[in-house]
This record gives C-alpha cells, sequence and structure tokens, in this order.
C-alpha cells in the first residue's frame, strides 16, 4: 500500500475536472498537467476563452477556499486575453479515515462541486 505523490493526486484532480469540462461541452486549446504552472486549462467555449485553475485540497482544507491574491491575479491576465477565470478546487479523501492519505488502489472519496468563476468583487 502506497500513498499518491502530490503529483499523481493533481493529475486525478485534472482528470475529474477535465471530464466534467469535456460533458459541458468545452473545448481543449490547452493543458499543463504541472502543479505549480498555471491555469491547468484553457478551453473555449461559446466562443470565449476560459482559463481554469486545479487545485488538489487535502483533508481538512475546504476545497471551496482559493488563495484571492493568487486567483485575482490570474483574473487579470485572464481579462487581459478577453477570457473569464475559473478555480476548481478538488477534495480528495481516503475513504476509511481522511486523516489518512489516498492510497493507490483504494477507495477515495471527492468532493468536488464544480467551477467557482473569480469575478471582480
Amino acid at each position: 500500500m502506497r500513498a499518491l505523490t502530490e503529483q499523481e493526486l493533481h493529475n486525478l484532480a485534472m482528470n475529474i475536472v477535465g471530464k466534467q469540462l469535456q460533458a459541458e461541452g468545452y473545448e481543449f486549446m490547452g493543458v499543463n498537467s504541472k502543479p505549480k504552472k498555471n491555469p491547468q486549462f484553457v478551453c473555449l467555449k461559446d466562443k470565449k476563452l476560459h482559463f481554469i485553475v486545479v487545485r488538489n485540497v487535502v483533508f481538512p482544507k475546504d476545497p471551496k477556499t482559493y488563495d484571492f491574491g493568487f486567483m485575482t491575479k490570474m483574473k487579470n491576465h485572464a481579462q487581459k486575453q478577453k477570457g473569464r477565470m475559473y478555480y476548481a478546487g478538488v477534495g480528495l479523501y481516503n475513504a476509511v479515515d481522511q486523516s489518512l492519505p489516498v492510497f493507490l488502489n483504494e477507495e477515495y472519496i471527492v468532493d468536488y462541486d464544480g467551477l467557482i468563476e473569480i469575478k471582480d468583487e
């Protein structure tokens, strides 16, 4: 039994968000699976650019909470491109004991409610 690495958890979060985007008709223009390279997804939908930052969030942190300063900076970049900015926080938790890491080939819980648009306050 081995715990998933940061990169594996990030990839899992990216897959969860990517499937949702695909199901909702987003067209992928660019995908970046490196956790520190932002945004992770650049998509086109309804002739508009959409920039999406994906974060794997570990227990006990709330996947809906994001770094406001960082996301504001990203939003300003998106606006220069005439695009919209989103945050996708994906909570991935061990199904047996949330205080334990997620293990390879073991059950896990996904806490993801979809994209959060970063707008002007």
